[in-house]
């Protein structure tokens, strides 16, 4: 996390197309996943070098989801 954001979700976390973490938490909540968000937002898809943050963050969403229920 280089820049200081008031609310996370507002973070960038793929520069070659502007997504944020909330945009790619949003549509992982709709059930997309990561090759699916990449195809919806643009990420991945450009210098490659977000891939290991996204998929980070990803599977962090997905333990969230499965010690919750």
């Amino acid at each position: 996390m280089n820049e200081k954001h008031a609310n996370p979700a507002d973070e960038v976390i793929c520069h070659c197309s502007g997504t944020t973490r909330g945009e790619m938490q949003h549509l992982f909540e709709q059930g997309m996943d990561m090759g699916a968000i990449s195809r919806w937002t643009g990420a991945l898809s450009g210098c490659g070098g977000c891939e290991w943050d996204v998929a980070a963050f990803l599977k962090n969403l997905a333990e969230q989801r499965k010690s919750s229920v």
